[in-house]
């Protein structure tokens, strides 16, 4: 203990400020609860995990803002919830700022350069979709930490902050849920598989909730990154891990892959809905035309006074999801690469003409319902931020499916994305999600895979009113198309526009999916009308920011380990 008036060393000074300051920072990663709503009169973070979100909101308690939480609670993800959480994917920001510019952030992966259209069929053209799902061929070029440090010049702290509770987790560990144990367990053959050696998510008795999960492979590199920048991911000795995992899987990202990636910054989508406007993320995600496309189908016709999952609204919005999904598999792809036909496909006249079929007495046909006439896994997740400032930023960043190709590169500690699938493997065949594709999202070098993330933002009067998005694959639309619906339409509070039984059509197959506990005379009704319904397991995982004068609330979706936390 230093006496009053004693003289302290500059050197002394500046170690017990770093000491303060990386002790101020360290997050309790062995004892968290989830909070699944909650309100607060600053900021809100809600993610996936509840200590990616906490990551979040300790950066805003620390002076940071939206983007800042964003990017740690990002970081955090990769760390603490490895199934959709990454460096090795990709994904898309969407944000308003204060001064009232919208901004989106592309870091979708890329198809690497010796990438061909035909690459995943054999000599008799049938496609081997497991070449495009699993192990190293199916991993395109990662676009997550560029998409980072693209985000960087929006951000009031230093990188070496916000990255520290994600080293934190990786070099110390974090215990693990039930759900994360279940998730491991199912997962290990997967993972013995797939890999040239066996990962960290192995281990010789099977997961239990309670145990720690340690991931100092994971913990290196991301304190390369933290001292070099993007180029301790892009160059140096982390491209040279995954040069080398390529080479010995038979995959095909090379260092100059790595080194020649870039995010893009995009012009986002922002159209009116009746008093409110609505941002989101533009091609290559389908998402936000899909959502503007069935938003603007349904503005015209009252849809508030059919209620809330009655027969008839359910009908009109699966009738508006067939539709826009039709659109998708035949228009949709890299705006670098094909030339799509946005403005048409969201213009009036042309929705107008995709309703004129629209019967609402019975079940509309996908055979005969196709695209509309223009001249020429589910494993994602979301996270939505809002800071006292009024930023406001809303995430989804994928792997594509669960654990991605469940590749591991050896010695780097992260798993390697299978987005390649989210291509047209084969025009006409189907992905691991059932969604159809045409030529505009065949594979080519360099081309950005079609995605269907879909954060989204809703402004009222120019300021934040809701922040949203989903994890789910092609559902991600659909569940957030409804989650505004609930919301902007049927007046719902926020807990149960997150949290009753949804609903999901996409085209093809010409089925309607529902989730356990959805009405059962609603469903009676509806097949009456001629539609297949199917029951499936949970339909997305959405959360939702949603402000008003007095506070922000946020709510965390109960079909999981979701939580949320405030400054």
């Amino acid at each position: 203990m230093l006496s009053p008036g004693t003289r302290v060393p500059l050197t002394i000074m500046v170690c017990i400020a770093i000491s303060f300051s990386a002790q101020s920072q360290q997050i309790n990663a062995y004892n968290y609860t989830l909070q699944k709503n909650l309100s607060s009169k600053n900021g809100v973070v809600v993610s996936a995990h509840a200590l990616a979100s906490e990551a979040g909101a300790l950066m805003l308690r620390l002076g940071g803002n939206a983007i800042d939480a964003a990017i740690a609670t990002q970081l955090a993800l990769a760390v603490v919830y490895p199934n959709a959480g990454n460096i090795g994917g990709g994904g898309f920001l969407v944000a308003h700022l204060k001064n009232g510019q919208n901004i989106s952030i592309d870091y979708r992966e890329t198809a690497p350069a010796m990438a061909s259209r035909d690459m995943y069929l054999d000599a008799n053209g049938n496609p081997q979709m497991n070449l495009s799902q699993d192990g190293h061929l199916a991993s395109g070029v990662p676009g997550t930490i560029a998409g980072i440090f693209a985000c960087m010049k929006y951000a009031k702290l230093p990188f070496r902050q916000l990255v520290s509770p994600a080293i934190q987790f990786a070099e110390k560990g974090f215990t693990i849920t039930e759900a994360q144990a279940k998730s491991l367990n199912d997962m290990r053959n997967e993972f013995i598989k797939l890999n040239t050696t066996v990962p960290v998510f192995v281990k010789k008795d099977p997961w239990k909730k309670g145990d720690t999960l340690v991931q100092k492979d994971l913990a290196t590199t991301l304190k390369r990154i933290r001292d070099l920048g993007a180029k301790g991911f892009y160059e140096g000795i982390t491209a040279d891990l995954i040069a080398k995992e390529m080479k010995t899987g038979k995959g095909i990202i090379t260092k100059a892959d790595l080194a020649g990636y870039s995010a893009k910054t995009r012009i986002p989508i922002a159209f009116n809905y009746h008093a409110y406007t609505i941002v989101t993320m533009p091609l290559p995600s389908s998402g936000g035309i899909i959502l503007e496309q069935m938003m603007k189908m349904i503005e015209k016709r009252n849809i508030a006074l059919l209620k809330f999952e009655t027969p008839q609204s359910v009908q009109l919005m699966t009738e508006v999801e067939r539709r826009a999904y039709a659109d998708r598999a035949k228009f949709l792809g890299d705006p670098d690469f094909v030339k799509v036909p946005v403005k048409t496909m969201v213009s009036e006249k042309y929705l107008d003409d995709r309703m004129k079929d629209f019967d609402p007495t019975k079940a509309g046909s996908s055979a005969q319902i196709a695209a509309g006439n223009i001249p020429e896994s589910e494993e994602t997740t979301h996270f939505s931020v809002l800071d006292k400032y009024g930023n406001a930023v809303s995430v989804t960043t994928t792997l594509n499916g669960g654990y991605g190709s469940r590749t591991v590169v050896a010695g780097a500690g992260f798993l390697l994305n299978n987005e390649m699938d989210d291509f047209s493997v084969k025009p006409g065949v189907p992905n691991m999600y059932g969604a159809i594709g045409a030529e505009a999202n065949a594979i080519a070098p360099h081309k950005r895979m079609l995605s269907s993330m879909t954060p989204t933002i809703v402004l009222k009067k120019n300021t934040p009113y809701l922040v949203v998005g989903s994890p789910g694959g092609t559902t991600i639309p659909t569940s957030v198309f409804q989650t505004l619906v609930d919301i902007l339409e049927f007046k719902m509070n926020t807990n149960d526009a997150v949290n009753k039984p949804k609903f999901h059509h996409q085209w093809l197959p010409d089925e309607l999916y529902v989730e356990k506990g959805f009405s059962s005379e609603v469903k009676t009704a509806l097949e009456k009308m001629g539609y297949k319904i199917t029951e499936r397991s949970s339909i997305g995982r959405t959360e939702v920011i949603r402000t008003d004068p007095k506070n922000v609330e946020g709510v965390a979706d109960k079909r999981g380990d979701d939580s949320a936390a405030k400054d």
